[in-house]
């Protein structure tokens, strides 16, 4: 049996990420940790903890103090501020990802970027700005106000700091038929919300087409990439999905995980610009939210990457993907009255 510690026990994936292990192994004991006390992984783990912010003095002996107790094999990371400092430091239990080296660069889409334009793999446009006259100037390059325009800080995840510029103004026709997008702003509203500081921002083409999640599993044995086309995204979550095996994006993250030495999960993003050509936006170096779908297409990502960090050997001789196989998230949730838990399936 495998005692693996999931961290990030409040995260939109947990229960995903809980289902694949469960699936890969129905022995698996399963504890499950977070910064907050009353999260839904609490409720779906064989063993729940409260855990300080990675930025904590007190971090790593917590970790430490439940690897001791619980006799953890293995640390499933899927908070990104905790990835650095898990990787970097010595735990009675093997840590399922990458070097320090490899999560840094990958990490930061401003390092990445560099990388894969060194590998020959397409990006959108993109300039660099550290203060405002710098940041109108990327602006009204890139074609704004007839464009769209993303911003975003070249480190941050969850969409945190990400933004579209976008000038045009609301109406009667789009107050009635569009729901609030709370990333849209115009340029004099963003550059509102800065008054003495200035944090380094990315300005970068915006992509209209298609947007795929790929999922991806590597060691030194093998390589698994499984796109996914992202249908429909609420709040940045994938709700409808399918498999999509295109062979380009398929070549462009072999050829990314490989010069970056990613290992165990981890997960890339591309979007369409107007001619279909696929453009990597992002890497995510750990388990990604909808990252379950790969169970259901043909190969656990999730499972394997536990199995593996705990000394087994993974088969890749066998492998057939399903392209094509459809996902479609529901909401889901548990009722809890003291000891006793009702769950509806659900929040994959």
């Amino acid at each position: 049996m495998i005692n693996v510690l999931v961290t990030g026990g409040g995260s939109p994936g947990i229960a995903g990420t809980i289902y694949a292990l469960r699936k890969g192994n129905p022995r698996i004991r399963i504890i499950v940790a977070d910064i907050r006390s009353d999260v839904v992984g609490r409720y779906l783990a064989d063993a729940f903890y409260v855990i300080p912010k990675p930025s904590h003095i007190g971090f790593i002996d917590k970790i430490n103090e439940i690897c001791e107790k619980e006799w953890v094999d293995v640390i499933l990371p899927q908070v990104e501020d905790e990835l650095n400092i898990l990787a970097s430091n010595h735990f009675r239990a093997k840590v399922a990802i990458s070097k320090p080296d490899s999560i840094y660069v990958a990490s930061n889409k401003q390092e990445l970027a560099f990388v894969a334009s060194t590998l020959g793999i397409p990006l959108p446009k993109f300039m660099v700005a550290s203060d405002k006259e710098s940041f109108q100037t990327a602006v009204y390059e890139m074609g704004y106000p007839e464009k769209k325009i993303v911003v975003k800080p070249p480190i941050g995840s969850g969409m945190r700091g990400f933004r579209i510029l976008c000038s045009k103004p609301w109406d009667y026709s789009r107050f009635i038929e569009e729901k609030p997008n709370r990333v849209e702003v115009t340029l004099e509203s963003f550059l509102d919300i800065f008054d003495k500081e200035f944090p380094k921002l990315m300005v970068v083409e915006n992509l209209p087409g298609k947007e795929y999640t790929v999922d991806c599993y590597r060691s030194d044995k093998g390589f698994v990439a499984i796109p996914r086309l992202r249908e429909h995204i609420r709040n940045g979550i994938t709700f409808d999905a399918t498999v999509v095996l295109d062979e380009r994006i398929i070549k462009y993250c072999t050829k990314l995980a490989s010069r970056l030495d990613l290992k165990y999960c981890f997960g890339f993003q591309f979007k369409e610009d107007e001619e279909g050509r696929p453009k990597l936006i992002e890497c995510n170096p750990r388990v990604q939210g909808t990252m379950v779908v790969s169970l259901f297409a043909g190969f656990n990502m999730i499972y394997n990457s536990v199995r593996e960090a705990a000394g087994f050997n993974i088969d890749f001789s066998d492998i057939k993907l399903k392209n094509g196989l459809k996902f479609r998230r529901y909401w889901g949730g548990v009722a809890v009255d003291g000891d006793e838990i009702s769950e509806i399936h659900g929040i994959f």
